[in-house]
């Protein structure tokens, strides 16, 4: 039989291959499985960051609501707390709170002459990079035996760094502290000054020593330094014009004693006390004792007055004294009758004699006691003059203290006197520490109430129409009295060199503040006429003062009504208004 072909594909003599069927059920059973298998860890995963997250957040909890956190667990929460760094010594500040006085951190150059290998170059770079000092000085302390010497204290920033930049082995610096007064000669006098050892040597520094060592409060003052920069400004100006020597100024309120301003020309810089000399330093407001001159009229008619020898329109006679080898004149004599108005509107020194003859000298000198001229005044600063008072108290001192000569006292007596007269006659003592808000102290009646609002009428006579004139400002009812004495030389007086002084007092139907402003021998000019008396020299400067300061202590101006003119006027009987250019 005839071999024919196979049915399909099949060949006997080839061998055979198995290959499995797919199907689409078969070939999604393991893509099933790694997808479960994915599934399942990234479940395990996530609890995993679940637990990690409440482990964390349980802990916190913990730490910040059940127990106080560990000191390391602190430092990474929040930043350590910086420590200030105390320089040991309180500030000095104003009554606004404006610094005066503070201590800063000042690095001081010291060396250790051992480890110097060559000193006359290292004094030479040393003397370079600090100009003003003194190579050979240097030179001698780095060439000494000792192991220790201070070559410059209190470097500046840039100082240290150019002694730092040139890199002298055994030169190095020492943290010190350093006093420093920001406002520089304006409050000098007032603040004082500290040593290189930071120990208070003067002003306030000195008699607050102890408590600003120990004390981090700082010292707040009575002083305005808005105000110390206007009377030092118009000081100044006056001692230009002048041709002065110097000058003081107090501005004090009179309800409370407390010291607003106080200035004394010339002054020094604190920051820089190698630059003052003994006439700088010295306080001519509270450390001079002067003969005041007519300023002292204040004191010998509130006197008068408050003793009732003297009414205002008791009459007295003003021709010429003579007592002894001693005459008694007036600056421009009247020679005629006057009432104790007039004596004290044009400042007679004849009529203030006849009338403090009326009291016998002993009642005078209780009086001038009272007020506290014949002592010490007590305030904070330990430059305090002592007055020259006559032993004995004779009849010819009575009369010659009555017009300001005989008896020498300092401008602080001179002005918390005034202010008692003025105030209502209650004497207070001056302070040049802050008051609270609203506190007066206590004081002493030294005259009448009477007595005092007469003397605000002759205060305010005095610069509408007597020898202070040039101190008026319209709106401010400016009231004060002028003082020109001729200075002790020797044993007599030098008749050109004068101490020209004017008490302001504002406003008068109420007043409040004192200026006060004393001038050391001006020197006539053509726009004063050769005149170098008070009413050219200083009572102009107080009434710049006054313009200037009532603004900033919210005095308004006041318009003079019939009433306010009324209580402030005083009639002159059968005298003329017309008053000369003198005191």
């Amino acid at each position: 039989m005839k071999a024919g072909p196979l049915d399909g594909d099949e060949n006997p003599c080839r061998p055979r291959h198995f290959l499995p069927v797919v199907t689409q059920s078969t070939a999604l059973v393991p893509q099933t499985r790694s997808l479960h298998l994915s599934r399942n860890r990234l479940m395990v995963t996530g609890a995993v960051f679940v637990c990690a997250f409440l482990v964390i957040g349980a802990r916190l909890a913990q730490v910040t609501l059940l127990k106080k956190p560990d000191a390391e667990l602190t430092l990474l929460v929040q930043p350590p707390s910086v420590k200030p760094i105390d320089y040991g010594r309180g500030d000095i500040i104003d009554r606004n709170g404006v610094v005066l006085a503070t201590t800063l951190d000042s690095p001081s150059l010291f060396a250790n002459p051992h480890q110097i290998t060559d000193p006359a170059d290292a004094a030479h770079q040393i003397a370079k990079a600090l100009p003003g000092t003194s190579e050979a000085e240097l030179r001698t302390k780095l060439a000494s035996d000792k192991s220790f010497v201070w070559l410059y204290r209190h470097l500046t920033p840039t100082q240290q760094f150019a002694v730092n930049s040139l890199g002298i082995p055994g030169v190095d610096f020492e943290r010190e502290e350093r006093r420093i007064y920001p406002n520089g000669p304006l409050a000098a006098h007032v603040v004082g000054y500290s040593g290189l050892d930071n120990k208070g040597l003067a002003g306030m520094e000195r008699s607050f020593d102890a408590a600003l060592e120990s004390s981090r409060e700082p010292l707040q003052l009575s002083i305005d330094i808005r105000l110390q920069a206007i009377l030092r400004e118009e000081m100044l100006k006056t001692i230009a014009d002048f041709s002065a020597i110097g000058a003081t100024g107090i501005v004090m309120d009179v309800r409370s004693g407390e010291v607003l301003s106080m200035v004394s020309l010339p002054d020094f810089n604190p920051n820089n006390l190698n630059t003052a000399v003994p006439e700088t330093i010295f306080n001519r407001a509270t450390l001079g004792v002067y003969e005041m001159g007519s300023v002292f009229k204040i004191f010998n008619t509130a006197l008068a007055l408050d003793t009732h020898k003297s009414t205002l329109n008791s009459m007295y006679d003003t021709h010429p004294i003579t007592i002894g080898r001693f005459t008694i004149h007036d600056y421009e004599p009247l020679n005629r009758m006057a009432s104790v108005t007039e004596i004290f509107m044009k400042s007679s020194n004849i009529g203030s004699a006849r009338m403090v003859m009326e009291n016998e000298p002993e009642v005078q000198k209780a009086f001038l006691d009272k007020l506290g001229l014949l002592r010490p005044p007590a305030i904070e600063i330990p430059e305090i003059g002592v007055p020259e008072v006559p032993h004995p108290w004779r009849e010819i001192n009575e009369m010659t203290i009555a017009y300001g000569h005989g008896l020498s006292v300092s401008p602080i007596q001179t002005a918390i006197a005034a202010a008692a007269i003025v105030n209502g006659g209650v004497l207070r003592p001056a302070t040049l520490i802050k008051h609270a808000d609203g506190y007066v102290p206590a004081g002493t009646r030294v005259v009448s109430e009477q007595t005092s609002e007469e003397m605000r009428k002759l205060m305010r006579l005095v610069v509408t129409d007597g020898t202070g004139k040039n101190a008026n400002v319209p709106g401010y009812l400016i009231g004060g009295k002028t003082g020109t004495a001729e200075k002790v030389e020797g044993k007599g007086y030098a008749k050109k060199a004068l101490l020209s002084s004017f008490i302001g007092v504002f406003p008068m139907n109420d007043p409040q503040y004192m200026v006060y402003v004393l001038i050391d021998e001006p020197h006539g000019t053509k726009k004063s006429f050769g005149f170098a008396t008070a009413g050219w020299t200083a009572a102009p400067a107080v009434g710049r003062i006054v313009a200037r300061m009532a603004p900033l202590y919210g005095v308004k101006p006041i318009e003079e009504t019939p009433e306010i003119h009324r209580a402030l006027t005083v009639e002159l009987p059968g005298a003329s208004r017309q008053v000369a250019d003198v005191e």
